[in-house]
């Protein structure tokens, strides 16, 4: 079973697509405390699953017993192997220790995982005045090989934004150059391909650049990734869940309707042992409502965007009217793919509306879960006990699909 490291870790999308393919996490590194929680939640499903006591962890996600239950139910050393920490220059020597003393003396076959992409994506550098010049995240790629240097992994598995193909340094250079030269310099080949989301299963487009490296001088090792067409629509990710208006729900279990989509249990997002829970929509104000109903009958007479200028004047509150004028956009039930969900929905779900007008809301989070191919039963944390919607949206939007980290997975085992 390779032993594989993750790096950036989040909520574990990426890591999620490893274990399923068989692979074993040696530890996980995240600065944000709830993805932790989070990560510390998921092992925790994992060890209680392969014990054959998933009704304790049922028992969690129900509300019967609390987080602090779950996690005295699990050894010791399989939460510490979450290490909650930002990666620098200043806590690399922590985090070392940390990650030696979990694999006691064995080699690491693997390391996957991409720094935070705000520096690298297109529309972070729009947003920043300097063009993200001269932030620190930038060069994150520096510590990532750190990690390649101690542990000498045979591949690593290296996920970024389209963005970082064209964003450049301040002496012009672009920083992808300046990474794979630096990957090169410390014993690894890299090569890369940008993959979409939609070819491999996910309904949703969503494209990132998937850089490998292999140790050595050796090239032309860029597994062959299969693609496949889509026989579904949006609508099948909606498929069980409860109807709910704006402001209903709840983060605990729902009651799910009989019959499902296929999709649900071909991708691995639906089983029927455990339930599903975090089907809870946001409130919004009656003038939200009101654009939200316009653009779904845009969309379903017309099939077009709205536009935010053609709104009428009460309803434009918004100064900007020439860029993001498509901020109000419906999830299209009869396409096969969603636009990408990113962590922007943690501060609004104006891009992200439900497309049954007769609910009227935007998505909650296991609907947008769903769209990333999360199981239903994984469970977003909080920093506190009492899970909200926003850690959990920030963190579905950071997050590799577990259904794309699967086709990678699947594929990198084959060249190991």
């Amino acid at each position: 079973m390779p032993k594989f490291l993750d790096l950036y870790a989040g909520a574990g999308g990426l890591s999620e697509g490893f274990i399923r393919e068989r692979y074993s996490p040696i530890a996980h590194v995240e600065m944000d405390e709830a993805a932790c929680y989070t990560l510390k939640t998921r092992i925790a499903y994992h060890w209680l699953k392969e014990q054959n006591r998933l009704a304790e962890y049922a028992d969690y996600l129900s509300g019967k017993i609390k987080r602090s239950e779950l996690y005295a139910l699990i050894p010791e050393h399989k939460l510490s192997s979450v290490v909650n920490k930002e990666i620098s220059h200043e806590t690399l020597p922590d985090i070392f220790a940390k990650i030696d003393h979990e694999l006691n003396g064995e080699k690491l076959d693997l390391i996957v995982g991409g720094p935070p992409c705000q520096a690298y994506s297109l529309v972070g550098r729009s947003r920043d005045k300097n063009g993200m010049r001269g932030d620190k995240r930038n060069y994150l790629f520096v510590n990532y090989a750190e990690f390649l240097k101690r542990y000498k992994p045979k591949h690593f598995v290296f996920e970024n934004v389209l963005g970082l193909l064209s964003a450049k340094a301040e002496d012009g250079e672009l920083y992808f150059d300046k990474m794979r030269t630096l990957f090169k310099e410390v014993g690894y080949e890299t090569e890369y391909q940008v993959l979409s989301a939609d070819e491999h299963g996910v309904l949703q487009n969503r494209k990132r650049i998937i850089l490998i490296g292999k140790r050595g001088k050796k090239t032309g090792f860029y597994p062959s990734i299969s693609t496949s067409t889509a026989v579904y629509t949006v609508n099948d990710l909606f498929h069980g869940l409860p109807t709910l208006k704006a402001g209903e729900g709840s983060i605990r279990p729902c009651r799910i309707k009989k019959g499902s989509s296929e999709y649900l249990f071909q991708s691995g997002i639906r089983n029927n042992d455990l339930p599903v829970t975090m089907h809870i929509a946001r409130p919004h104000t009656e003038q939200d409502l009101e654009i939200y109903r316009i653009a779904v009958q845009k969309w379903d007479g017309s099939s077009e965007r709205l536009n935010y200028n053609d709104l009428p004047e009460r309803l434009k509150t918004h100064k900007n009217r020439r860029s993001f004028t498509d901020r109000f956009k419906v999830v299209a039930a009869n396409l096969s793919a969603s636009h990408t969900v990113v962590a922007h929905i943690s501060k609004d779900g104006h891009y992200y509306i439900h497309p049954d007008i007769n609910q009227n809301r935007s998505l909650t989070p296991r609907e947008a879960a769903r769209i990333q191919t999360f199981p239903d039963d994984y469970f977003f944390e909080s920093v506190s006990e009492k899970t909200g919607r926003t850690a959990a949206f920030k963190q579905i939007g950071n997050a590799v699909p577990p259904l794309m980290s699967y086709v990678i997975a699947r594929e990198v085992k084959r060249i190991l």
